[in-house]
């Protein structure tokens, strides 16, 4: 966002990428637009350290007090205090849920106030800001000049008399706010009072960083004012010409045709919680790769019902793959050379893409385009010469690529509560195999056609009949098994993952 443009990703130091990731305000449950920037943001970072070998070193600062946190807690009856620990918490376990991996350190506001007061001390101190009789502070934002506004081009507004008389200047903006009746505060040189929103950010990064930022991210409504603020105090504080290298927006996601954007004040939201009660958060992963990180995100059904025809064909293709491999399932022969050319197209095009700004949705097309060349060599039923190596480096391309980004295929492998899923994966290797020996002696497999096997067949219905009803009671455990011509396969489903059931 800073360069506005494609610049190449360089960092500090060569061993690490130092990041700063404002995190959430606490006084609510988080919902799906923020689940859409976290995760999206965590795709990235996993991208930097298992595709370019970047090591990421994340800091996620946790708006612990603020005016919504006030208001909340005295509508419940609380201390700001509590609800803020219980939303955090909150906030956590959502993330863990969907997968996100956590940053390497969490840092409230609430425990960095005294160096928020020194941060505030020097800006004043170096006539970027100043107190007044109330006991406020303010940053002087004519102090910097045409310096202001590297994010979006905002220049500060017309000095005048301010409609607030406490500031100097109307766009001045708030660095410590004098202590109001029935608030938390914290002692200060100007009084009593609280941190402003933007210096605790400003504070905490700096805290960690230093003078020089990598990589600075957050929803593209952070852009102004608050990531432009950071930077004025920051390049202020440090008395640099640019503190932070890579600013790194992410879209909002829109609910009722893509012209409104989720929040709570449009009381438009889903929880993640309600969500992930229905639908799996790898589904969601995928439905934010179909898209650009920088870009609006429109969500419906039709979005999320794409996501998740797409993860059930990988997935699909996966196990008739690995069927393939333990000879579980009849192919006709491969061409291996066109495969194995296909391959390495797949594996250059998903790395041109995801070194191109992270552009994940050419990148999965790439892999899904390798599924389905895939899937049609082992469409064909008939006996012929096998040629599995080159469809477990199918397999083993697609699954590393997943797992990148924050998908596992393996997890499919095991349910919720099973004790071992080597013991499960076994225990049903064993029970599809005697299903497929029953049914194989139902259909009278290989046994010369005529009035008798016709017989035989009648005979046997019941036994055929079973074997259905085992394939559909097992389904409902989420156990899929596939009869195909002379063998059968199977692999484990996630109910969240499948395509929902019509409505009556």
């Amino acid at each position: 966002s800073l360069a506005r443009r494609r610049d190449p990703l360089i960092v500090s130091r060569a061993d690490a990428a130092s990041w700063y990731s404002c995190g959430p305000t606490v006084y609510d449950h988080a919902h799906l637009g923020h689940a859409c920037s976290y995760v999206r943001f965590d795709i990235i970072r996993r991208i930097l350290s298992r595709v370019f070998g970047c090591t990421v070193v994340m800091v996620m600062g946790i708006t612990d007090v603020d005016d919504k946190i006030i208001r909340r807690a005295n509508e419940m009856s609380v201390s700001p205090a509590s609800l803020a620990r219980l939303y955090e918490e909150d906030f956590k376990q959502d993330m863990a849920a969907l997968k996100v991996l956590p940053p390497t350190a969490y840092l409230r506001v609430t425990e960095h106030v005294p160096q928020i007061v020194a941060f505030i001390e020097r800006l004043i101190a170096n006539g970027h800001a100043y107190c007044t009789a109330k006991g406020n502070v303010y940053f002087d934002l004519q102090s910097r000049g045409d310096r202001y506004g590297k994010l979006v081009g905002v220049a500060p507004g017309p000095v005048g008399e301010p409609v607030d008389s406490d500031k100097r200047h109307t766009s001045d903006f708030a660095l410590w706010k004098a202590a109001k009746p029935q608030e938390p505060f914290w002692g200060s040189p100007w009084g009593d009072g609280r941190p402003g929103w933007h210096i605790e950010c400003s504070t905490i990064a700096s805290l960690v960083f230093g003078s020089q930022l990598d990589i600075h991210s957050g929803g593209v409504d952070l852009a102004f004012p608050h990531h432009e603020n950071e930077i004025a105090q920051c390049e202020a504080f440090h008395q640099c010409p640019q503190w932070g290298n890579y600013f790194l927006h992410s879209g909002h996601l829109h609910v009722k045709g893509g012209g409104e954007k989720m929040s709570k004040s449009l009381k438009n939201y889903v929880t993640i919680k309600d969500f992930l009660r229905s639908t799996s958060p790898d589904v969601f992963r995928l439905f934010c790769l179909r898209s650009s990180y920088r870009s609006a995100i429109d969500y419906s059904e039709g979005a999320l019902l794409e996501a998740r025809s797409l993860l059930r064909a990988t997935a699909a293709f996966v196990e008739d793959a690995r069927a393939y491999l333990r000879g579980q399932l009849a192919g006709g022969p491969i061409q291996e050379d066109v495969l194995w050319e296909r391959l390495g197209r797949t594996k250059a095009a998903v790395q041109a893409a995801l070194a191109d700004d992270f552009d994940t949705v050419r990148a999965v097309d790439a892999v899904m385009d390798l599924v389905h060349h895939g899937n049609r060599q082992l469409k064909a039923a008939s006996e012929g010469p096998r040629s599995p190596a080159v469809l477990g480096a199918i397999v083993a391309s697609v699954e590393q690529f997943f797992e990148t980004v924050g998908i596992s295929l393996a997890e499919r492998q095991c349910v919720p509560g099973a004790g071992s899923p080597a013991a499960l994966h076994s225990l049903v290797e064993e029970l599809v195999r005697f299903r497929l020996k029953v049914r194989q002696f139902a259909l009278a497999s290989g046994e010369a056609p005529g009035e008798a096997r016709r017989q035989r067949l009648l005979e046997r219905q019941p036994l055929l009949e079973a074997c259905d009803a085992l394939r559909r009671d097992l389904a409902v455990h989420g156990i899929s098994i596939k009869d195909r011509s002379g063998s059968s396969t199977w692999e484990l489903l996630d109910p969240r993952t499948e395509d929902p059931k019509p409505r009556s």
